[in-house]
């Protein structure tokens, strides 16, 4: 039987608020998440299976156990491809056991037990040849990255299954980091931070301060110039004095991640107004309103402030993914909205763009413009991005609710029911919703016994106008989204809130300083982005497509093959340059022939599912200058 399969166990952390709920308490009943679920269990995980083999991902286990004898394969970072499957392989097992693939599993966590040193080293690149250059090279290795990926597979997959043999050898890699840096006084960072959240969450699992220890040794040596001092390695400040998000987006956003671990057990308010600042820095300067960061293809790297590209975007799902991991531990770190709004929008459009809708290929680049030439594949060279999002995926479960001492919190409206043991004594609660076409939420209170507890309701920052009612009575709920609305009252059996939030189409503006999107325009509804693409819409280039601010939408439900979607239909207008190939001309030169088009939008998640085209989430907006 599952152990307690929370993402990560704040239940004893002196400075966490919230705590989240097992996977194994929660069960989907939407139909949007629960079949990506199960997509992910009979589709993806076991094709990612098949290219970990045929890309000699695992065969790199066996050759350092003896088992093959053969030239490592791929990258020096390859071992963390196959922790991140294992890891979203556990967190599957927790939502519903499943024999076949908990004997697959086996099978791949016993190749990389074998695989360890005696000493508890473990990492197949450094093994034969190239075993006198472990820790030689901290900046490039990747040795603590991928450790830190084994001991989150190992800790999840204990939680999931009880078995302790990958927990066990994720231990003897930490001792042996620890007797190498610490006991030896030899001061370190890695160059691709991971490893000190996962150190937290080893420390949380079996209670040794000595890996606690280590991670706030890894960040108080952060920004001492230890690998070079770069701000490409976010080694160019000491932690707690960094005010701007700067260089490789998912080695900055892990290392929030363990900072923000170390935190919610150390209480260093320096450490919470870095990431404070941090966090500004990103939301609000340097964030896609997909939620997507990392703007630069050089270095996969933050930018300037407003540096925003398009068609150029990065925009990594590996950075998403981040960002929503590191939103996830400030949440229940504070309790506030905020950082549950950038969840949601990176995960339903920067997140959810990465995979296909049947499961089996990928974007590592997250672009908001294209001429139909990015094209989704079944695997990469570096292949972090897969396994990294079926981890998410499988996880989903873990993150829709969480609970205090006080009571319980809906963070995510995903149809859905949860049981779970509050102060009060064990509660269940359903939760009905068309989440997220529809913005109506229904929570049925369903307690063990009559008793007065809060339950805490989230009102989104996109969310214009809401009314909330219990047991048709309405309440007044004064709060200014993002927030959570706290209903207190003695639940009875069968009680229910409703919620009701309008979700109209709105038309989305940036900063002025986000150049390329001078006089253009986004549509939004509710979380999701949308995008314009050109298979739905034929007879003129959506390159040329743009609406004016009075513009009136209508909106459709269908089942096709994007599956259950709401399309956005509009009325809007070609603005096709007259200048020929000219490259620049005078302005009382410049001319359009117009022409009146009715467009098609889908959710930006659901572009390059179907033939190769053209693509575009900023749209013009019709301005005076304009000769029409």
């Amino acid at each position: 039987m599952p152990y307690n399969t929370v993402i990560i166990d704040t239940s004893s952390s002196p400075y966490a608020k919230l705590h989240p709920i097992p996977i194994e308490e929660v069960r989907l009943e939407d139909g949007f998440w629960a079949p990506r679920l199960k997509i992910l269990r009979e589709v993806t995980i076991p094709s990612q299976y098949s290219l970990l083999e045929s890309t000699g991902r695992i065969d790199n286990f066996r050759r350092a156990a003896g088992k093959v004898s053969k030239p490592f394969s791929g990258l020096i970072f390859n071992d963390s491809d196959v922790y991140k499957w294992i890891e979203a392989v556990a967190f599957l097992l927790a939502y519903g056991f499943d024999e076949n693939l908990y004997k697959l599993s086996r099978s791949v966590v016993e190749e990389v037990v074998a695989a360890q040193d005696d000493d508890g080293y473990l990492n197949t690149y450094f093994m034969f040849e190239f075993k006198n250059m472990r820790w030689r090279n901290l900046r490039d290795s990747h040795e603590l990255y991928c450790a830190g990926h084994l001991m989150q597979a190992g800790v999840a997959y204990y939680r999931s299954t009880g078995r302790r043999d990958l927990l066990d050898s994720a231990i003897r890699f930490a001792d042996n980091i620890y007797d190498t840096f610490v006991a030896k006084g030899f001061r370190c960072v890695d160059g691709h931070p991971e490893v000190e959240m996962a150190l937290v969450e080893l420390y949380r699992t079996i209670r040794d301060s000595r890996y606690l220890d280590l991670a706030c040794f890894f960040i108080d040596n952060r920004g001492l110039g230890l690998i070079g001092g770069s701000p490409y390695h976010i080694d160019h400040k000491p932690f707690r004095e960094l005010s701007e998000i700067v260089g490789h987006a998912v080695r900055a956003l892990y290392l929030n991640c363990g900072a923000t671990d170390v935190y919610m057990e150390i209480g260093d308010d320096r450490i919470w107004e870095a990431l404070q600042r941090l966090w500004r820095s990103m939301v609000y300067r340097k964030m896609y309103i997909t939620g997507g960061v990392g703007s630069r293809y050089e270095g996969e790297a933050f930018g300037d402030d407003y540096e925003l590209p398009n068609y150029r975007a990065y925009s990594e799902t590996c950075a998403a993914i981040a960002s929503f991991m590191w939103n996830w531990r400030m949440l229940n770190a504070s309790m506030d909205a905020c950082y549950t709004d950038i969840m949601e929008l990176a995960l339903y459009n920067a997140i959810l763009s990465g995979i296909s809708l049947d499961g089996r290929s990928y974007f590592y680049v997250n672009p908001l413009a294209d001429r139909g030439r990015h094209r989704r594949q079944d695997w990469f060279t570096c292949a972090c991005c897969p396994p990294n999002i079926a981890r998410l995926i499988a996880s989903i479960p873990g993150y829709i609710y969480s609970k205090s001492v006080d009571g319980l919190w809906v963070n995510l409206y995903i149809q859905s029911t949860v049981s779970t043991n509050l102060e009060c004594g064990r509660v269940r609660l359903k939760q009905v919703t068309d989440y997220p076409w529809d913005g109506r939420v229904k929570l049925i209170v369903e307690p063990e016994r009559e008793d007065e507890f809060s339950i805490y309701i989230r009102i989104p920052g996109w969310c214009r106008n809401f009314s909330v009612e219990v047991d048709r009575e309405r309440i007044d709920a004064k709060v200014r989204p993002p927030s959570y609305l706290e209903v207190r009252r003695v639940w009875r059996y069968g009680d229910y809130i409703s919620l009701y939030m309008d979700m109209p189409v709105e038309l989305m503006v940036s900063h002025p300083w986000v150049t390329e999107n001078s006089s253009r325009v986004s549509i939004v509804r509710g979380p999701l982005v949308y995008c314009v693409e050109q298979v739905d819409n034929e007879g003129f280039d959506i390159w040329d497509l743009a609406i004016d601010r009075s513009i009136r939408f209508e909106l459709k439900l269908c089942e096709d093959f994007l599956g259950r979607i709401v399309r956005i239909v509009g009325d809007g207008y070609t603005l096709e340059f007259e200048g020929g190939e000219m490259l620049y001309t005078n302005i009382d030169n410049l001319r359009y022939r117009v022409r009146r088009v009715r467009f098609n939008a889908i959710p930006y998640y659901a572009w390059a599912n179907r033939g190769p085209g053209s693509m575009i989430v900023w749209i013009r907006l019709i301005d005076g200058y304009l000769k029409v």
